[in-house]
């Protein structure tokens, strides 16, 4: 029964997985409830709410037995040809990730109750309050790094992390002793243009390019201009700059590819960029979570300072 599920999951394509008994997060709660105080999640209220769940994820699925963490790389082939254009994150090359992974996750519960045992379970791809990071950690599949991201000892941190919750028990995996790898690296801290990463493992998302290109619905925080590195939609430099992702592989996942025009637009393109072809570009893309407004705002940022790419 159990290596017939982990095939499905690998079939699936995931990079890896784990089986954990739902439990609630003692050690990650001390850390989430100071973060919020200090305000640090900046105009993300979502974060402030319902934090019993965040910690509890036996509240968002009755009867909650486990909880299957999964592992999906989205690290391209390739990267955008012009090194003028603005910057996306990669993440954001091909279909949005909520998407795909959340399709995925639904095919392996039909599998589960079709194959395995009747279940009622819920696919959770970071929209819901679940603290993925802390999950992906507990189950062993990585280590949080200096940057506060999940860093995997095979596969570095160009992933994407989801969960399947069910109703019933499965055998479950014994995590994997998977110590903490950075020493006494501070490149993700030395090399963010922001200074968003304030502490080991700490982040301000206000200060975070991240944050300010996708989060803030206003005008963005103008004592930043001039320290974006040219990125107008998300970042990848703290993750760029890790020796651990010397190991990260293109994916081969078809949704994840990007539009053809995309990574040969050019600077020019780019500051000329009207709403047909944006929606051409990023029908199904996360880039929709900012819109076309947010993305010329983004723009218009960037043109307003002196800029370079890194």
């Amino acid at each position: 029964m159990l290596k017939q599920l982990k095939e499905k999951i690998q079939a699936l394509g995931f990079l890896d997985h784990a089986f954990l008994p739902v439990s609630f997060l003692q050690e990650d709660e001390p850390r989430l409830k100071e973060w919020l105080t200090k305000d640090m999640h900046g105009e993300m209220g979502y974060m402030n709410r319902n934090i019993d769940k965040r910690l509890d994820p036996s509240l968002l699925v009755e009867n909650a037995k486990t909880i299957i963490v999964v592992l999906l790389n989205y690290f391209p082939e390739s990267a955008q040809k012009d090194s003028s254009a603005p910057v996306l994150s990669k993440y954001a090359y091909g279909t949005d990730y909520h998407f795909v992974m959340k399709d995925k996750l639904k095919e392996l519960l039909q599998f589960i109750q079709e194959e395995i045992a009747p279940c009622s379970g819920r696919p959770f791809v970071d929209s819901a309050p679940v603290l993925e990071r802390a999950w992906a950690r507990k189950a062993g599949l990585g280590w949080v790094g200096k940057n506060s991201n999940l860093i995997s000892p095979e596969y570095g941190s160009f992933f994407f992390i989801g969960e399947l919750i069910i109703d019933i028990e499965l055998p479950y995996d014994d995590p994997k002793l998977v110590r903490d790898h950075c020493g006494r690296c501070t490149k993700c801290i030395d090399s963010c243009p922001t200074k968003a990463i304030i502490a080991d493992r700490v982040v301000d998302a206000r200060n975070c390019i991240s944050y300010q290109t996708i989060e803030v619905r206003g005008e963005m925080d103008a004592n930043l201009k001039g320290q974006f590195e040219n990125r107008v939609f998300g970042c990848d430099i703290c993750q760029d700059v890790c020796p651990w992702n010397l190991k990260s592989e293109p994916h081969n996942e078809a949704g994840f590819k990007p539009h053809p025009k995309l990574l040969s637009l050019q600077k020019e393109e780019w500051k000329n960029l009207e709403r047909p072809l944006f929606n051409e570009l990023f029908k199904n893309s996360a880039v929709k979570r900012t819109g076309y407004k947010g993305l010329q705002r983004n723009l218009r940022f960037l043109s307003e300072t002196d800029d370079e790419p890194r």
